[in-house]
């Protein structure tokens, strides 16, 4: 029985569909003016795992992740760059895809865009001012009205007197309420617009994912999610919107996944701890980089740093170390292991526990591969592969895996300790460790130790099996 963690409740419930069988699940996606960070990247993963396993529970899932290509970021980063916003919004969506790609983030089932959804977010607008939850404010921007709003502040948990205390008058007052946000902006000189009834200009965020999210799921939907940082304003306001504008119950279950720390400090492009995640992607591998973000639940802070995701790499290679060897042909999955590792992600998508899981089957499948069990070895191996893929890990082969990397960098060649250029890295690590098998046999130990030190300083790691033979990876 799956439970969820609704922030609208503050509690963990039971997951019951509006529609039985069906979900609908709405996420806030990227504003496409610069490359993806890392606090990016924790949203696409842990959003995609979610998709994964509701589809794996049996779920027809349709899953809406919008594209934010309007806004006051992007129309000043396009002048800055001195180009038209949307070619510099169709570079960055282009990147984007290219980095989720990277991390085995499935596309989901829809991405609408905010400038293709102007109509239905004038028809929202519309339908605000007729009853009266918005007005056009004496800048002939359109605002909405908060105070309309009973429920405002039950998301977050703030009290509407308190924002009130907190907030200072706009200095042009063009707003009845210093609360009241922005719905359609009119455009400046020189700015990208589009016609309304209220003359030429854009929409505000805010009102862009209440049309977005609605067109796509209905005006009622089961999930709704993003960033921690997005609950308030923005999807306070999305709810204020929806149910001003339809009248009915906007969302049934929030989640809200937690901040990215930097060696416990909080990301920041002032701080100058700010990583894309193409910066990280030179030095760590994809699926290294999804396994560290799941290896935190996805409620709690997720603090990245070389030491973690190093210790991610060591972890990943123990998997597919335990999956080497083994042909992995269709079998039954373990029913105990399949069981617990559901367990966990029935618990709010426990993604910790789930690992723990699977290290546990390496655990067993290695035991199994000592004691020359083929059966267990194929179920196990099987299980584990599958349970993974779950959570969009260990589907490489293990072999192109722990030497892959070594493979594409394949041109160095271990001679006097001094690198150089090479037609096949892989053929003189073998010859090597050949040379290295005969120099124990003659127990020329000096040279057996000598080999695995060259080939140690290229990152190459030598493992020796109980059998007499070597087997190699790349070091993380």
């Amino acid at each position: 029985m799956l439970k969820i963690y609704n922030t609208l409740t503050r509690s963990k419930q039971e997951f019951v569909p509006r529609q039985p069988g069906k979900v609908g699940m709405y996420v806030c996606g990227m504003t496409v003016y610069d490359y993806c960070h890392i606090g990016h990247a924790r949203v696409m993963v842990v959003f995609d795992t979610v998709a994964r396993y509701l589809r794996h529970s049996g779920y027809q899932l349709t899953y809406v992740r919008n594209v934010t290509d309007i806004d006051d970021k992007i129309i000043q980063r396009a002048n800055e760059n001195g180009e038209e916003f949307n070619a510099l919004t169709e570079r960055f969506i282009a990147a984007m895809h290219e980095d989720e790609a990277a991390l085995s983030v499935l596309s989901p089932d829809i991405e609408p865009r905010a400038t293709r959804s102007i109509r239905a977010i004038v028809n929202m607008i519309q339908k605000l001012i007729e009853r009266e939850y918005a007005y056009i404010g004496s800048n002939g921007d359109v605002f909405y009205s908060v105070s309309r709003f009973e429920n405002y502040g039950q998301l977050s948990g703030k009290n509407i007197d308190d924002l009130n205390a907190g907030e200072r008058v706009d200095v042009d007052n063009a707003k009845r309420n210093p609360l009241d946000f922005v719905l359609w902006k009119m455009a400046k000189p020189g700015e990208p617009y589009w016609d309304s009834p209220w003359g030429q200009g854009r929409p505000g965020w805010h009102i862009e994912c209440s049309a977005m999210s609605t067109c796509c799921l209905g005006n009622h939907f089961d999930i709704h999610g993003g960033g921690m940082d997005l609950q308030f304003p923005h999807h306070e306001n999305e709810i204020a919107q929806s149910e001003g504008a339809t009248g009915e119950p906007f969302v049934n279950y929030w989640m809200h996944n937690g901040f990215v720390r930097v060696n416990e400090e909080k990301m920041s492009k002032s701080l100058g701890n700010f990583f894309t995640v193409r910066e990280v992607l030179k030095q760590y591998r994809p699926e290294v980089i999804r396994f560290f973000i799941l290896s935190s639940h996805y409620r709690s802070p997720l603090n990245y740093s070389d030491e973690h995701l190093d210790e991610a790499g060591v972890a990943l290679t123990r998997l597919y170390t335990a999956l080497r060897g083994v042909e992995i042909v269709g079998a039954d999955i373990d029913t105990d292991f399949k069981q617990r590792f559901e367990q966990a992600m029935d618990d709010d998508f426990n993604t910790p526990v789930a690992l723990a899981v699977l290290f546990e089957m390496a655990t067993e499948l290695n035991r199994a591969k000592t004691q020359c069990d083929s059966k267990r070895s194929y179920e196990l191996g099987w299980s584990l592969k599958k349970l993974g893929g779950l959570l969009g890990l260990l589907q490489d082969n293990p072999e192109d895996y722990l030497k892959g990397r070594v493979a594409q960098q394949g041109n160095i060649q271990i001679t006097g300790g001094t690198p150089t250029l090479i037609t096949n890295l892989e053929t003189v690590i073998d010859e090597k460790i050949q040379l290295r098998l005969e120099a124990k046999k003659n127990k020329d130990w000096t040279t057996a130790d000598k080999i695995r030190d060259e080939l140690k300083q290229l990152g190459i790691v030598l493992e020796d099996r109980p059998d007499g033979t070597t087997d190699w990876r790349r070091e993380n």
